[in-house]
């Protein structure tokens, strides 16, 4: 089992940043890839970022604009989202989740966190 906890949400201006961490203890970290996913209200969850156990290989929605950017630490294991240039529609619940292959698809991922709540204010 591996056990994720999300940290760093809160309310921002558009225009802001926010840098999420999610923090997982239980098995080795290094073995697995991570995904942040988020969910807004009476929406699917959906997909945002990933990245690779090796670290290497990231995929995002946002690309090529990089307003969202994936990163790992696995002597922390933690891994981190930055936030920037934040638009009012990217307010919802963002969920980390660990999986043996870094995807874009939810069922890849077999252990999630219980999220935490972005609020971006125009």
């Amino acid at each position: 089992q591996v056990q994720l906890v999300e940290s760093g949400g809160g309310l921002v201006q558009a225009g802001g940043s926010l840098r999420l961490s999610c923090a997982a203890s239980g098995r080795t970290f290094s073995n697995y890839a991570l995904g942040w996913f988020r969910q807004a209200p009476g929406k699917e969850r959906e997909f945002v970022t990933a990245i690779s156990r090796s670290g290497t290989t990231t995929v995002s929605i946002d690309t090529p604009k990089g307003r969202f950017t994936i990163s790992r630490d696995n002597a922390k294991n933690t891994v981190y989202l930055q936030m920037n240039s934040l638009k009012p529609e990217d307010t919802a619940v963002y969920y980390c989740a660990a999986g043996y292959y870094s995807s874009s698809r939810r069922a890849q991922y077999d252990y999630w966190g219980r999220g935490t709540q972005v609020t971006v204010s125009s």
